[in-house]
């Protein structure tokens, strides 16, 4: 059964710290292949956490390995901009996500 996780994933060697994020490497397929997995329903909330190398994205999947297999085909896995630092299961208790 599907639940959610909370994924952080930080920047990797290949992020150029002088470049904005929409600068790096393969942004636009990035971002498409972010976008995908939304429209999937896979990710439902994701974001730079401000003033951090890091990235959460809360994301709905039924174990951590197919997390890892899905964010694995982003692009910027491939070329060393982003690399999974920690996937938690996670119970929503306040708010929604409907």
């Amino acid at each position: 059964m599907q639940q959610l996780h909370v994924v952080i994933r930080t920047r990797g060697r290949a992020w150029q710290g002088a470049r904005s994020m929409e600068s790096q490497t393969d942004f636009a397929s990035h971002a498409s292949f972010m976008n995908s997995l939304v429209k999937e329903g896979v990710v439902l909330l994701g974001g730079p956490l401000d003033g951090t190398p890091d990235v959460l994205l809360v994301m709905k999947a039924n174990t951590p390995e197919e997390i890892r297999s899905r964010l694995a085909d982003d692009p910027w896995a491939g070329n060393a901009l982003l690399e999974i630092t920690r996937i938690a299961p996670w119970t929503l208790r306040l708010g929604s996500l409907e």
